[in-house]
């Protein structure tokens, strides 16, 4: 069954694909504004042939690997305390109730004015839009765990640091990876965000400079490029997810 759902998600976008096409060739779609699928194959090879797209995805896949995990790791971290802790959650709760709402990229120019317009503030960026959907997830794992395990833990006389093992860690981990899928596709939005206006490389300045000049098809190249990075990472911590937690069953 496994392997029919595999097949059935890249069956759906190769059709996406295929009708893309015939609606170009048809002419309902203006080649002007939204190009075929295979003149935007074209603009890829390019881009490819000349080094450039390679040089843009490393850059921005550098940025976000960074700022995932600067922002991932603490943010486990401080959830799983909240989770574990009333007296963390009371003080830490406030504060991530505040800064939670605002649009992260609404903070660049504050982070520039302290960090600069270098790699530093880009990789901050995205830490700071990852740390709370962890954070949050991680918290919210913990406190659904079934109190039944922490009362057996406790009687048998488990110290501190198995009670974190065996029950606080392994039953937050499903919530964890949830939160850590969320943080990977904000941080790439947040990533070409912040590239359209403070960068000189990476995807977004590909997307950004692409529509300056009218290149309508290396703008296509940079978002599907984007699109394809996403699916990867995700399918990527699912496959993790997998190894992490192999007790875990997915539903039908």
């Amino acid at each position: 069954m496994e392997t029919k759902e595999r097949l059935l998600s890249i069956i759906s976008p190769v059709a996406l694909l295929v009708v893309w096409q015939l609606l170009s060739w048809l002419g309902a779609l203006d080649p002007r504004f939204v190009p075929s699928p295979i003149g935007i194959g074209a603009a890829a090879y390019g881009l490819i042939i000349d080094g450039e797209l390679f040089h843009h995805v490393w850059i921005s896949l550098l940025r976000v690997v960074a700022g995932f995990l600067v922002g991932a790791v603490p943010g486990m971290a401080i959830g799983l305390a909240m989770g574990i802790s009333r007296w963390a959650r009371a003080a830490i709760d406030p504060v991530v109730a505040a800064l939670f709402p605002i649009p992260k990229i609404s903070l660049l120019p504050l982070i520039m004015l302290y960090l600069g317009i270098g790699e530093a503030s880009k990789v901050a960026l995205v830490a700071l839009a990852v740390i709370f959907l962890v954070l949050i997830n991680a918290m919210a794992g913990v406190l659904a765990i079934d109190p039944i395990y922490f009362d057996v833990a406790k009687n048998y006389g488990a110290p501190r640091r198995k009670l974190w093992t065996k029950v606080v860690i392994p039953g937050a981990l499903p919530m964890i990876f949830v939160g850590m899928r969320l943080g990977i596709g904000v941080a790439f939005i947040v990533i070409v965000a912040a590239e359209f206006v403070a960068a000189r490389s990476g995807i977004g300045y590909l997307i950004w400079t692409s529509w300056e000049v009218m290149r309508i098809e290396n703008m296509f190249v940079g978002i599907i490029v984007i699109t394809i990075l996403g699916v990867l990472s995700t399918f990527l911590l699912r496959e993790v997810e997998r190894l992490v937690i192999p007790w875990r069953k997915e539903r039908a």
